[in-house]
């Protein structure tokens, strides 16, 4: 479930992403798909993942590791509104980067980082690698692909002098193992997620999970979703006296004439009564 208050512009290059927001906040629950460097620029970024916030602000850094759910809210401060550069770091990217360094250099002992969400000291290597890039904030022309290449290059390089526990998280090439769907989609069902996206989080391919999902259930995975939520919200709204306002957003819609029309479909009464 998202929400945006706020007129906001974002460019991606090769997979270096350029963020503004303007006015005041944007907020959103966000699947981190691949591992990711976060710079502030301007303004602020509020990350929350279970009981754990972090705060950080201009001039600061921050590590995301893949596979985790963050809840992100970006806003200006004061007249500085919010700028900050993502830059993913993809599979593919990892796995043709590990073949060019050294591998009898690797600290096989180092063990991976816990927490998912890693704010880094605010180093020169860092500092310098996201200065050099804050021209395109502003430019209208597009940077060369290989430029960019070598920015996530040296991001790379960034993290693996900060602490050596990255290298295992940056050089797992393994896939998520495979967990109970409807465990997932159950706890989950609020956010707006892609059947390819909850295919990816079960540890499955998107063939795989069509299949397995086939032996649960009767309705296509989005039918299912849609199901849930209206269920959640009715219990909502009988039992806990919810204000029909509030329990459309809190089960993952974004209309509120979408969900009563979707209500009264379901269960041949206005969500209302």
């Amino acid at each position: 479930m998202s929400s945006e208050r706020s007129e906001s512009l974002r460019f991606n290059y090769y997979d270096i992403f350029f963020s503004y927001y303007f006015n005041n906040e944007m907020s959103c629950s966000k699947m981190i798909l691949n591992h990711m460097l976060v710079y502030v620029y301007s303004g602020e970024i509020i990350l929350e993942e279970g009981n754990l916030k972090t705060v950080v602000r201009k001039g600061e850094c921050v590590f995301l590791r893949r596979d985790n759910r963050v809840q992100m809210t970006k806003q200006p401060i004061g007249e500085e509104q919010f700028q900050a550069i993502f830059m993913h770091f993809k599979r593919n990217f990892l796995r043709d980067f590990y073949q060019t360094i050294n591998k009898e250099e690797l600290p096989l002992e180092a063990e991976k980082h816990k927490p998912s969400v890693i704010k880094l000291p605010n180093t020169p290597d860092i500092e310098s690698l996201f200065q050099s890039m804050s021209p395109y904030f502003d430019s209208d022309k597009e940077p060369i692909e290989e430029l960019m290449q070598l920015k996530l290059q040296a991001g790379v390089y960034t993290l693996l002098n900060i602490d050596k526990r990255f290298y295992p998280a940056l050089f797992d090439f393994t896939e998520p193992w495979k967990i109970d769907i409807l465990d997932y989609m159950d706890e989950n069902y609020m956010y707006n997620l892609s059947v390819e996206e909850i295919a990816s989080f079960t540890g499955r391919s998107l063939a795989t999970f069509k299949r397995d999902f086939k032996k649960i259930s009767t309705l296509p995975p989005q039918k299912w979703l849609i199901e849930k939520r209206l269920k959640v919200a009715r219990d909502k709204i009988r039992n806990e006296n919810k204000r029909i306002s509030d329990v459309y957003l809190e089960v993952g819609f974004k209309n509120l004439s979408h969900f009563s029309s979707a209500f009264k479909r379901q269960f041949g009464y206005a969500p209302s009564v």
